[in-house]
């Protein structure tokens, strides 16, 4: 059944204020662009304010005080926060617990929560605990002493290792491998000598993981990502890491071993992270960026080495003009050097 609700109640779900027809009937949600008259759109970013009079939604999502040209508006301080929301509310419906499927093994010795869902394929192994109204998909694989949390989700053919801990509500994609053998090896003289990991990792309340994401396994002790944190797609966490609580870690993000990060960090896609450091609270490291050396709490960096953000746009709009200075130096060293030769001539003479 489509969910429908009138603008008004919309407002009064979400905290905001109706400008406009609070009447107006929503049925869902869509872009600016093509959004239809029974949906209602949102607008996050000031800039693309001129669309909001082309767009023939039936009401907008939108900071307070914007120019909304006429349309019935919904003022809310987080436009985006709030469309997300809504998004839940129109389109995500509570799962239905299918128990454990005759296709999926699990063993004897498994502890199983109520309402919980294991599907086909998925294998749980001895002394697992999965708490109640979990979800387990097909080809998911939960080693030996793995604890799970109260409503998880573990996509398919995502991997647990032994001994591993799931806090609630955490979310693990598909193919994700949690607890992997940290790199460690030690030279013997002729090659390298395999170290045993024998540490789990931990997993806090409210974390998700994306996709092909894989964290390893401490060395010893404890690899750690904390509360509410989320990891994007194609992440390497090494071994020993601690990862603070609600962090950003965007895709194809590499942090090498026993590095400690604090709370709110962002690391944007493709940042390479050094071993054995510290990076502060509130730190924001701008994409691409290679991290050799701890950074201070509270501050923006960019670039290989990284430096202070501000400083890395000075030297980035240097960079463009590098072939046309090199000319002017060049031109500059070869008329310094006619200088020098007419003075010493001169010099001569006299």
């Amino acid at each position: 059944m489509t969910l429908t609700r009138t603008v008004k109640e919309l407002a009064e779900y979400l905290g905001g204020v109706v400008q406009g027809d609070g009447d107006v009937l929503i049925s869902g949600l869509g872009p600016l662009e093509t959004a239809g008259p029974d949906a209602l759109t949102f607008l996050a970013n000031p800039k693309y304010t001129a669309k909001v009079a082309d767009t023939s939604a039936g009401a907008v999502l939108m900071a307070p005080g914007g120019e909304r040209y006429g349309r019935t508006a919904i003022e809310i301080s987080n436009p985006y926060l709030g469309f997300a929301k809504l998004l839940t509310l129109f389109y995500t419906k509570p799962h239905k617990a299918v128990g454990i499927c005759t296709a999926a093994l699990v063993s004897e010795t498994a502890t199983i929560g109520a309402e919980t869902s294991i599907y086909p394929g998925a294998c749980i192994g001895n002394n697992v605990v999965i708490g109640n109204r979990t979800v387990i998909h097909s080809g998911a694989v939960l080693y030996d002493n793995v604890i799970i949390g109260e409503d998880c989700t573990i996509h398919a053919n995502a991997v647990i290792r032994e001994r591993c801990r799931i806090g609630a509500r955490c979310v693990i994609q598909p193919g994700a491998v949690i607890g992997s053998d940290g790199f460690g090896y030690a030279p013997d003289g002729s090659g390298y000598y395999r170290i045993p990991q024998i540490g789990i990792v931990v997993l806090d309340d409210d974390v998700e993981i994306g996709a092909n994401t894989c964290i390893d396994r401490a060395a010893i002790e404890v690899t750690r990502i904390r509360r509410g944190t989320k990891l994007d797609n194609l992440v390497q966490i090494a071994h020993n890491c601690t990862i603070g609580e609600d962090c950003m870690i965007v895709s194809q993000v590499g942090i090498s071993g026993s590095t400690r990060i604090g709370n709110h960090v962002t690391l944007a896609g493709q940042v390479g992270v050094a071993g054995h450091l510290t990076i502060g609270d509130n730190v924001l490291v701008g994409a691409q960026s290679g991290v050799p050396s701890s950074l201070p709490a509270n501050a923006a960096y960019s670039g290989t080495p990284t430096i202070p953000h501000k400083e890395w746009l000075k030297s980035a709009m240097i960079v463009p003009r590098l072939p046309e200075m090199k000319k002017t130096v060049s031109a500059l060293e070869k008329r310094v050097a006619e200088l020098e030769a007419k003075l010493i001539q001169i010099c001569q003479e006299n």
